[in-house]
């Protein structure tokens, strides 16, 4: 039975085995995909067996590698705008979940990867030499799209990592121009510092929560002091204290501000203070989707530090 909605659809012959393709000079899977020359991509340097499986987890990763740079590239185009179109959001989102899938999928790839032992991979690693996956160009573009700084960098071999790409000027181009152009972490924190609410003139979100925080903070100090074991009273006091230092550095544009310097906090103190509100007010219809993109790129974070993680461990390994 064919789909009632194909004649509607135009897609009647499509439905009923007719090669449309031959039919009005369409285009073949074969010749769409240019499979002649992506399943003749592979050229073993070895006649190790496992050489080849090594080959096409590489070139699957760079695949997805561009498909999620296609996508960052997306979102940034989105972002650069002077004033964000809040209805592109739910595309925004969507597209961040892609991203999201595609890097649990490399980070899983791993377990292909496995099935071949170090000593398997070592019959063939000399044939490979200098060869390394360092010098994927693409995953630096990524690195730098997403908003990886360069002087927070670990040095490849004591030096910078553009060095492996020195005899590639077209890739060297490449690469440099994504030093300098917006990250997304630019971006969504340039948009995070609009979140609307923290106004001194209006909601002003950040006084109240300085507020509610102190008021926290002293309940939690006298609870502690008024409690009768010395021990406990000490452990608590130390708690409370701590926790004061930990706000007192939210707070603090200048502490803020250094802690940035050591790479150990990315957004500015505006776009903390956007960050910190949509999270509080994420049940909000208008917050929600916003919500949903700040955790989404706390697992793009957490998913490349996993990936990296499994290409340690596996370099380490061999």
């Amino acid at each position: 039975m064919s789909c009632p909605y194909a004649r509607e659809n135009g897609l009647e012959g499509a439905q009923e085995g007719r090669n449309l393709a031959e039919e009005f000079g369409g285009i073949t899977y074969n010749s769409y995909l240019q499979l002649n020359q992506l399943l003749s991509s592979q050229k073993c340097m070895s006649k190790v067996h496992d050489e080849h499986l090594f080959i096409i987890i590489h070139q699957a990763y760079e695949l997805w590698f561009k498909q999620i740079i296609y996508e960052i590239d997306s979102v940034r185009e989105i972002f650069s705008q002077n004033e964000v179109d809040e209805h592109k959001m739910l595309e925004i989102v969507k597209r961040m979940q892609r991203v999201t899938l595609i890097l649990k999928l490399c980070v899983d790839q791993f377990l292909i990867l496995e099935t071949m032992t170090p000593l398997d991979f070592m019959e063939f690693r000399d044939y490979l030499s200098p060869a390394s996956g360092f010098q994927s160009y693409q995953f630096r573009l990524l690195e730098n799209k997403l908003g990886v700084k360069g002087e927070l960098r670990v040095r490849y071999n004591q030096v910078n990592y553009m060095k492996v790409f020195g005899d590639e000027p077209d890739i060297y181009k490449d690469i440099k121009d994504s030093e300098e152009q917006p990250s997304l972490q630019n971006l969504v924190n340039r948009w995070l510092e609009r979140t609307p609410g923290l106004e001194e003139r209006g909601f002003d979100f950040w006084k109240k929560y300085k507020m509610a925080v102190d008021t926290i903070l002293e309940e939690q100090l006298q609870e502690a002091k008024a409690e009768q074991s010395e021990a406990l009273r000490i452990y608590l006091t130390a708690q409370q204290k701590r926790r004061r230092e930990l706000f007192d550095s939210i707070f603090d544009v200048r502490t803020h501000n250094a802690l940035m310097a050591r790479g150990e906090r990315r957004l500015t103190h505006k776009g903390l203070q956007g960050a910190l509100m949509i999270s509080f007010y994420r049940e909000e219809p208008r917050f929600n989707q916003p919500h949903q993109l700040l955790t989404l790129l706390m697992d793009v974070d957490s998913l490349i530090t996993k990936w990296r993680c499994k290409c340690y461990i596996y370099i380490a390994a061999v």
